[in-house]
Parts: C-alpha cells; structure tokens; sequence
C-alpha cells in the first residue's frame, strides 16, 4: 500500500444521537445532585416532533425530567420551529421504570453507605452492574495522549459550534459533522492530513459558496496545522451541496449509537456498552474511564508509546475478572511489571473506581458531545493522572534505563 492513512468522525452537539446523549446525561446529573446514589440507565429517542425518555432510574431525587428534555434541546439550538424540531413545542414522552430486582441484587449490598466511607468488605460487596469488557486506551502522538484523527476532528466540531454560538456564522444550524483522514509514516507517526470533510446544516438562504468560504475561514483556519496541509490534501465542506433538513427532524436519534465518536474514533477497541444516560455503577462507563486512566498514566510516564487496556466484568462480582495490557512493542519496561503495577496501584471494584474518579457527582453532562477522553475540563477527572501511580511508574521507567 501506498500510504497508511486513518480516519475518525466527530459530530456536534446537534447531531441528533448526540441530542439524545445530551438528554439522558442532563437527567443523570440532576439525578445525581439531588441524590448521589441513584442508579441510573436512561434512554433517550428523538424524531420529528418529539422526545422519548425511557429505562430504569432508581432513585430519591425529585426532578421534572420534561423541563430538563426542553431545556437541553434549546440550548443545544433548537429553539425554533422552523429548523424543523423546537424544545418549546416539541412533544415529551416519558416511560421510566425502576432497576431490575435482579439487577440491584448483585449491587445493592452495602450502597446505603458512601464509598469513601466503606470498610474493605463494603466495598467488595458492591458488584458491577453488568458483565463485560472495556477498554482504553492512550498515544503520545498529541498532547492530550489521543489518537491524530479523532482529536482533530473533535477540535473542528467543536469549532464549528463556537462560530455558530458565538454569532460568528447566524445561518448555521446546530447538525453537523467532521472527517480527518491522516497519513501515517512507517513509525506509526502522523505526518499529513490527506483528506478533511465537514458537513452543516444551514439556514436555506445562504449559498453553498459562503458557506464554503466561512468554514474555510473561521474553522479550517483555525484549527487545522499548516504543517500538515500540502497541495494533494483534500477538502470537502457539505459535499452534498445542501444540509438544511437535520437533528432530529432528518434522522431518529438515539442514546448510545455514537460510542465511536464518544472514544477514540476507531483507532482503538471499544467493548461493553455505551457511556450516556448510565450512573457509575454501569462499568460500562466507569471501568472504561478508568481504563482509560491507566493507559493515559502508562504513557505519559513513557513506560510505553501507546496502551490499551481492557478490563473484564461479571455482574455482581466486584473485582475484575481479568486485566490485559498491550503495548504493541512501545513498552520500555517489560509488561508484567506494568500488570503488576497496576494491581498495586489501583482498585478496580465498581465502588473504588467511583471513589477515586469522583463518579457520584453531576460530572457527565459535558461528556455528552466532542468526546468522553482527551479533555481538559475539571469535570473529566478520568483523565488527571494519580500522582503517586503516576511516579511510581516513572520511577520504574528510570531504574530500566540504569540496568
């Protein structure tokens, strides 16, 4: 093959998933921050009209969960009739049920109790709230240790969001999308952009040229690095000619349908379920950030270029079922220290990995679009590395050099 190249997506927050994903974490947190232990799976759907909020929520907070559906649409942008789907008229259906009995048995035991509180048996008595696998996963090709593509295509979506908030571009609506295709050198090392696509949704009067020539200006320019744009790069800006039909009003939306988008754009594995609408308790979404920890600590103390990490679950069993490192031949220290590291420094039971990520506060509505990893927010505590972890390794990483 000629050239090695990658590509990854990234869609706004209009993107009618990401409504949904909007939703059902905009409820998790309210949810959360009147009652910290509630359990939480919550779905949302969304079409032409209307809203449908359905799963099982557990818990002692009171919320007005219609409010909360029209309150994330409208500031998502959808405020108004004639972009085809309004937070103000727009029907709200909703059909929540309680957890399973079967479910909450495995995980019951015990959650009275506050996870900093817990004594060593309390926390092993609280089991995960599903079986499965997940994974993370770090690189040290940019700087917030995610993979070329998808970080960049994050950046242009949110960009594309900024001009159209900030009133930078009026005529554009709150649907859209980002594509980066990325030439790799035999080292596994960006060193081009080979194709960049960016699609829409627009006001009908504005012409295609216009369009054409702002994206270029305020979001092309912007954020994309010169250094890796030569003349056979390629640019594609709504290559359909026409994006006025979007969000919910063009296509069903759904909870969950973007776990991709939410991780790392392809490059690395995804297991287990989706993250939106889902308390902590789901390892579907915790086990994942913390892998995501893990791998992020191993490569940032350079014990390895890139990692993934998965990490396995059986519903109602505390600790992990098994814990697997790859390095794929980056580790500079063999990778069963690096397993054994990681039994040292981290507690992987469902009730540890909410206390040390600080998991029973209203921290998720932000991870519902531009991605769960690689983000700077306070909130995103997942992707602070735990310092003592972290100079432990490094140190091991020093000794190596010495022998």
């Amino acid at each position: 093959m000629d050239k090695r190249l990658f590509t990854s997506e990234s869609v706004t927050e209009g993107h009618p998933d990401k409504v949904c994903d909007a939703v059902s974490d905009a409820i998790l947190d309210a949810l959360m921050a009147q009652d910290p232990m509630s359990r939480v799976a919550c779905e949302t759907a969304a079409c032409t009209g209307f809203v449908l909020v359905t799963g099982e929520i557990t818990s002692k907070a009171d919320i007005d969960i219609p409010k909360i559906v029209r309150q994330t649409v409208n500031e998502i942008g959808y405020n108004d009739a004639a972009t085809g789907f309004d937070g103000n008229t727009c029907a709200v259906m909703v059909a929540v049920d309680e957890q399973s009995a079967d479910i909450a048995m495995g995980v019951d035991k015990a959650l009275e109790a506050k996870e900093n509180k817990m004594s060593d048996e309390e926390l092993e008595a609280i089991g995960a709230g599903d079986q499965g696998m997940m994974f993370g996963y770090a690189t040290n090709e940019t700087e917030e240790y995610m993979p070329y593509p998808i970080s960049l295509a994050h950046k242009l979506a949110l960009q594309l969001t900024k001009v159209r908030k900030d009133g930078t571009l009026k005529y554009l609506r709150p649907d859209g999308k980002t594509q980066v295709s990325v030439e790799y050198d035999e080292a596994g090392k960006p060193v081009r952009l080979e194709a960049v696509v960016l699609s829409t949704q627009h006001d009908p009067d504005v012409t295609q040229e216009q369009i054409h020539n702002d994206i270029k200006k305020y979001v092309f320019d912007e954020i994309l690095p010169k250094d890796m744009i030569d003349a056979e790069t390629k640019f594609f800006i709504n290559p359909t000619g026409r994006f006025v039909i979007g969000g919910p009003h063009g296509d069903a939306g759904l909870t969950g349908r973007k776990i991709i988008v939410d991780t790392y754009g392809g490059y690395a594995r995804h297991g287990g379920g989706a993250f939106s609408g889902k308390d902590a308790t789901k390892v579907d979404r915790s086990a994942a950030y913390m892998a995501r920890n893990i791998a992020k600590t191993i490569v940032e103390a350079g014990a390895a270029h890139r990692c993934e990490i998965q990490l396995s679950y059986a519903i109602g069993v505390a600790r992990p079922v098994s814990i697997y490192v790859e390095t794929y031949g980056t580790n500079t220290i063999p990778e069963a220290d690096i397993f054994h590291w990681i039994e040292r420094c981290y507690d992987l039971r469902p009730a540890g990995i909410i206390k040390a990520l600080g998991l029973r506060a209203p921290v998720f509505g932000k991870t519902a679009a531009y991605g769960h990893f690689g983000r700077e927010d306070a909130e995103f505590s997942w992707e602070k590395c735990d310092p003592k972890a972290l100079a432990e390794l490094k140190s091991m990483v020093e000794d190596a050099k010495l022998r």
